[in-house]
């Protein structure tokens, strides 16, 4: 289960601490979470927000992906058969804000 899987993840911060990023703007060491935000939340946007501000540090980079787009069969499954809109979008960057993280990337949207 995922969940479980990502219990892993509590020691990541631990063995290589949060993001250090370089002038030129790479990390090079550090956590960084990427999340696709996907349409009617089939990613679990809130559940993944969720458990990040519990269980890791609240200065985790989370980079909240904007660019799911549908292609090849995603027409056949009406959840995910169309783009986000920026009303998805901007509810997880401000879910992510209320749940009290403080280092994320927003895409434009």
């Amino acid at each position: 289960m995922l969940w479980e899987r990502l219990a892993h993840c509590e020691l990541c911060p631990r063995m290589c601490g949060t993001d250090i990023p370089e002038s030129n703007g790479l990390m090079r060491r550090g956590l960084m979470i990427r999340h696709l935000v996907m349409p009617s939340d089939v990613s679990g946007t809130k559940k993944v927000i969720e458990w990040i501000s519990q269980n890791l540090p609240r200065n985790t980079c989370l980079n909240l992906m904007s660019q799911y787009r549908p292609v090849y069969k995603a027409d056949d499954h009406p959840e995910i058969s169309r783009a986000i809109t920026s009303r998805e979008y901007a509810e997880a960057v401000r879910f992510a804000k209320d749940s009290g993280l403080t280092n994320f990337d927003i895409q434009g949207y």
